[in-house]
């Protein structure tokens, strides 16, 4: 019986963040992308971060009144793991075959997806929204459930592992707070829902982003001094600063291009149909949020305090080999739309994602 409510554990999660996504009351966001078939700038139902409240609450419940206890997901997290990779698999193969080829090999197609904007009963579900909702949610909840297996069953208590439990809770709580600012990035603008997108968030990221966790929450203390820790947040939030300070500049010059950021005045390069924005942020390189998120990662990594255990470097490794190549994809994307205004820019902005490096 326990393998078997491990196994379904996520899908039980997932139909209650579902629901609640679609019963609290939401925000409605005029977005970026224009509807492939109408070509109507789209609008977005946006609840996330009450979403992710009511399931942190839901969660305390739960294990208050003992009815599914608060380590539940930290000790199945191998059958929740499978039955996450199964609802994921299951769901690329039904939206993809849903929808006519998008030219390409059917391999090709699962893997990136045919359809951009996949959606349901007019928008009551969008299906990207959802998928980073219940991403977010569900890796929330798998870092909590770790937390406090540490805290009950470790002595002493390392709190470079609290550290990395709170850099996670940051970085979930910091995506849905800021959930309509991503409706400007590249997830939203280029990417398809294929497999890459639907198995990504629906099984790899609420299960792998926490893999630091997953290999030091019976650790003890490994006695790194304090200074040392506090440095590892510190390098965390300057990751977080950069990101979400890119983020934020472009989201503004799209909405509101003469409006300053960080007392930043907009400098922009145009040809009288696109302009692009080379100064502040996107002065110092093409993909500097890149680059923040990495060091982020990194920083998640450094905090557990046992580097010499291998598997809490595949996040930040993970990390590097997806940005690095999606750079290269965005680059070749802007190329086509911009043209010599692209070649322009990269003249005036010559490095990609670390400044004087690459």
């Amino acid at each position: 019986m326990r393998i078997f409510l491990g196994l379904i554990t996520p899908f039980a999660v997932y139909i209650v963040i579902t629901l609640l996504h679609i019963v609290i009351p939401v925000k409605r966001i005029r977005g970026y992308v224009k509807n492939e078939r109408t070509g109507e700038v789209m609008n977005y139902r946006i609840n996330g971060k009450f979403v992710l409240l009511a399931s942190i609450l839901l969660w305390f419940l739960l294990g208050f009144f003992n009815i599914v206890p608060y380590v539940w997901l930290y000790e199945t997290r191998w059958l929740g793991l499978i039955g996450a990779c199964v609802i994921g698999l299951a769901f690329s193969f039904y939206i993809v075959c849903k929808h006519p080829s998008a030219g390409k090999s059917f391999l090709a197609d699962l893997w990136f997806g045919r359809v951009k904007d996949a959606r349901l009963k007019d928008g009551l579900i969008d299906a990207k929204l959802w998928f980073y909702l219940i991403g977010a949610v569900m890796l929330q909840l798998n870092v909590l459930s770790a937390a406090a297996y540490h805290i009950t069953n470790v002595e002493p208590i390392n709190y470079g592992f609290i550290l990395c439990c709170a850099m996670l809770t940051w970085f979930c709580f910091d995506y849905l707070a800021f959930e309509k600012i991503h409706l400007w990035t590249y997830d939203f603008i280029a990417e398809r829902v294929g497999f890459k997108l639907g198995f990504g968030c629906l099984a790899f990221y609420p299960y792998f982003y926490c893999v630091a966790l997953w290999f030091t929450a019976h650790r003890p203390d490994p006695g790194f001094p304090t200074w040392l820790t506090i440095l590892f947040g510190a390098l965390f939030l300057c990751g977080w600063a950069l990101t979400r300070g890119a983020n934020m500049q472009k989201y503004f010059f799209k909405t509101a291009p003469d409006k300053k950021f960080l007392w930043i005045k907009p400098e922009v390069i145009g040809d009288g149909t696109h302009s692009l924005l080379v100064n502040g942020y996107w002065g110092a390189s093409r993909h500097i949020n890149y680059l923040g998120e990495i060091i982020q990662a990194l920083a998640i990594a450094l905090a557990v305090g046992f580097p010499g255990v291998w598997p809490v470097w595949l996040y930040p490794a993970y990390y590097i080999a997806l940005l690095f190549t999606r750079q290269a994809d965005d680059d070749k994307i802007c190329k086509a739309k911009y043209g010599e205004l692209w070649d322009q820019y990269t003249q005036k902005v010559k490095y990609r994602i670390i400044p004087f490096i690459y």
